[in-house]
């Protein structure tokens, strides 16, 4: 099944990382979240990518440019100018990196990619959240409901401690409870083809057009995600991803 990832904003809330790149670029353990993301579905074995560009889409370009010759060991013969590459184990995805336009809005940026993606059901999802979303049973889902698109419903955690408390005494800290926002849009959708009858050009907006067209005829599902997920909209949430990979204790790293 194809993977559309929007890659395109302007990650204004982390302006301290993204003047100089896409957000969808800023590391985790020393690689690209977006990189991160693509582990995920590879692992349930979906390995087809259409990457959504706009803002900074050169630097994406880039990255994966240099990925595919720059990795692993090289030999140099200075004198001939020959260039030996040694055989290693490569990422056997197939990446199409599609411009979208600089202002185009989310639900535009996934019409263009109508040419691509064809008459087949396909994936989608935000290129600055990670999570440990089962992807088999995302699909299963969806293809049980037999809706136009599947969303799934993610819990993150509050950005705050909680406090247990019994009349004026305190019982117990709550770190970070889970409960502390309710259901949100966490991405890592699933649609049928027929989403694209619902998306009427570049302004259109996946989530404030699209989304309610669905919910309004009942076309959309939902798969609720209980565990992990967590987004990357500001230093803090970078501070706190890089900190759970350095720890080898990143709930989203279901790869080996």
């Amino acid at each position: 099944m194809k993977v559309v990832i929007l890659a395109g904003g302007f990650g204004t809330r982390l302006s301290e990382e993204t003047d100089l790149k896409p957000k969808p670029m800023v590391e985790i353990g020393g690689m690209p979240i977006l990189w991160h993301i693509m582990k995920h579905y590879a692992y349930y074995g979906h390995k087809e990518f259409l990457i959504a560009l706009g803002y900074k889409g050169d630097v994406i370009k880039r990255f994966f440019m240099d990925y595919s010759t720059l990795d692993g060991s090289l030999s140099i013969d200075l004198l001939k100018g020959d260039i030996i590459k040694h055989q290693t184990a490569r990422e056997d995805w197939k990446i199409h990196l599609i411009d979208t336009g600089l202002d185009t809005q989310t639900g535009g940026r996934l019409k263009r990619m109508e040419h691509i993606v064809g008459d087949e059901t396909f994936m989608l999802t935000y290129g600055d959240g990670v999570g440990n979303i089962e992807i088999d049973k995302l699909v299963q889902l969806h293809n049980k409901m037999d809706l136009i698109g599947t969303v799934t419903a993610v819990r993150p955690p509050s950005r705050f401690g909680g406090i247990i408390f019994n009349e004026n005494i305190v019982e117990s800290f709550v770190e970070k409870p889970q409960i502390g926002e309710g259901w949100i849009n966490g991405g890592f959708f699933v649609f049928k083809p027929e989403v694209f009858d619902y998306i009427e050009g570049d302004q259109s907006s996946l989530e404030n057009y699209t989304l309610e067209k669905l919910v309004s005829q009942r076309q959309l599902a939902v798969y609720q995600h209980e565990n992990f997920w967590q987004c990357m909209d500001t230093l803090r949430d970078k501070r706190l991803l890089n900190g759970l990979w350095s720890e080898g204790n990143a709930p989203w790293k279901v790869w080996l």
